[in-house]
């Protein structure tokens, strides 16, 4: 699964630009695969390219950009880094 979607972000890449919403979903979805693999520290690292590129594409209101803040959260969460999900957490209440 994450081979097939690491293809499709290599194509969207190219075709669509880095910062596309469309690449960012993708980059977002292969996040989670890695994540419900346990591959938290390569979860984190494309969950955070794909809310920077959200938030500087779309905005942070906008409901993909939540949805990937809400999936860092949730990596964080499995990596015991508690202080950060506060934070985080607090800029979504902030937001919504």
């Amino acid at each position: 699964m994450a081979l097939l979607i690491l293809q499709v972000l290599e194509g969207q890449k190219k075709e669509l630009g880095v910062q596309h919403p469309d690449t960012l979903t993708s980059l977002n979805n292969l996040a989670v695969v890695l994540q419900d693999q346990e591959k938290y520290d390569e979860a984190e690292e494309l969950h955070r390219k794909a809310l920077k590129g959200s938030e500087e594409e779309l905005g942070m209101q906008h409901p993909d950009t939540l949805q990937s803040v809400k999936n860092l959260i949730l990596v964080l969460q499995y990596q015991g880094k508690d202080v950060e999900v506060e934070k985080l957490k607090r800029r979504l209440l902030e937001v919504t």
